[in-house]
């Protein structure tokens, strides 16, 4: 088990890492010359073998999961939903990958607002069909405790009301319960965290929007 300093460690070489990544994918959006061309693939390539030595991956598994990642580049979008019913308990789902729980979410979607994502989202993975109120929260997971990750991740999380109940659609998730907040399952917690799960039922209750 990794030490605290370990993992901070780890963390400042992924940013830097991420970032190296970053700015080898936007010099060849904006490159005009063969020769620059060939220097930001070659950064991109150091980032690439950096990034799998500390994910502990093969370095093309890593350049396959940003080979689609071109352009500008940007943060990835993480969309959930916060679902409480009138007992004041969540509602979570468990991923198939891991067996661990989260709130119902994940990458945003095109052709879909960040709220209409969140509910579709919810509609998929927990079978309620929800109306999505307000933002409750936008975390920058790098601030957060969440275990190290190749992606820089934004998160956005919605409160969403529930309309009525279902079956669970999707394949990403096999079983869906209420929580109370003072006792939580074992979560994913590359998607959330329990402090943040406290957090927003703090924010749903006093009307907050937190960001950072």
């Amino acid at each position: 088990m990794p030490t605290p300093a370990e993992q901070e460690s780890l963390r400042t070489r992924l940013a830097q890492a991420r970032r190296l990544l970053a700015l080898a994918q936007s010099g060849l959006h904006y490159a005009t010359s063969p020769f620059d061309t060939e220097r930001y693939t070659e950064i991109a390539s150091i980032a690439h073998h950096q990034l799998a030595e500390m994910a502990s991956m093969q370095t093309g598994d890593v350049a396959a999961l940003f080979a689609f990642e071109t352009g500008y580049a940007n943060p990835k979008l993480d969309v959930r939903c916060a679902v409480f019913n009138p007992s004041g308990q969540i509602l979570l789902v468990r991923e198939a990958v891991d067996g661990l729980w989260s709130l119902p979410g994940g990458w945003a979607d095109v052709g879909v607002s960040p709220a209409e994502n969140a509910a579709k989202e919810a509609r998929e993975e927990s079978g309620y069909t929800v109306n999505v109120v307000r933002l409750l929260a936008v975390w920058d997971m790098l601030k957060h405790g969440h275990p190290p990750s190749v992606f820089h991740i934004w998160k956005l999380v919605f409160l969403g009301e529930i309309v009525r109940a279902g079956e669970i659609a999707g394949a990403e998730t096999d079983a869906v319960q209420f929580f109370d907040i003072d006792d939580l399952p074992a979560l994913s917690q590359g998607r959330i965290l329990p402090e943040q799960i406290r957090r927003l039922d703090v924010l749903r209750n006093n009307s907050g929007v937190e960001f950072d």
